[in-house]
């Protein structure tokens, strides 16, 4: 048992020797956030509905990445949500700027301007997404809408029937309301 007691007390020596001479551990600095970061954090808060705290990161995101076209466009979505258009125009035309060619980006500027009232810029926005992406059913689809709304029964059948023809669900009842439009028009 003797043996055993000097082994202990020369551990313990060790061990509280050792620990003295070591150095203080240091903070770790906090982590750089990312665009990615507050984007994909964004996405989060989106998703769950919660769009002021989407554009806080959004707008975080494009701080640090003024070119981030993806986060123009969902912050504009964002601010679709809370029926802020004007920022959401401003968005997706910025997202425009960054990238021309960007569909969506058209469609669903086109698709605020349909919800403010100002058909004719939103059919210019619809189009110019269809021009892009031929295959764009939603686009047909809104157009559609937008030229029934406008009277123009012909057109508002080409686009409805196309959306259709793409695979876009169009229910019954515009369905029957277009024929009836466009039966007292005859």
């Amino acid at each position: 048992m003797k043996a055993k007691r000097p082994t202990i007390l020369l551990i313990s020596i060790l061990l509280f020797a050792g620990c003295a001479t070591e150095k203080p551990l240091e903070k770790a600095p906090p982590p750089i956030e990312t665009a990615e970061t507050y984007f994909n954090r964004a996405v989060d808060y989106s998703q769950k509905g919660e769009y002021q705290k989407a554009i806080s990161d959004y707008n975080k995101a494009i701080d640090i990445n003024p070119e981030f076209v993806v986060a123009y466009l969902n912050r504009g979505y964002s601010h679709s949500r809370v029926s802020e258009f004007e920022k959401a125009i401003a968005d997706y035309t910025k997202a425009i700027e960054l990238n021309p060619r960007y569909a969506i980006a058209y469609y669903n500027r086109g698709f605020v301007y349909r919800r403010m009232g100002e058909y004719d810029r939103a059919l210019l926005d619809f189009t110019k997404a269809i021009e892009i992406n031929p295959k764009y059913a939603s686009a047909y689809y809104n157009r559609g809408h937008i030229y029934h709304y406008k009277g123009d029964y012909e057109k508002a059948w080409e686009d409805i029937r196309k959306a259709k023809s793409l695979g876009y669900k169009v229910s019954d009842e515009f369905l029957k309301t277009l024929r009836e439009a466009a039966g007292r028009q005859r």
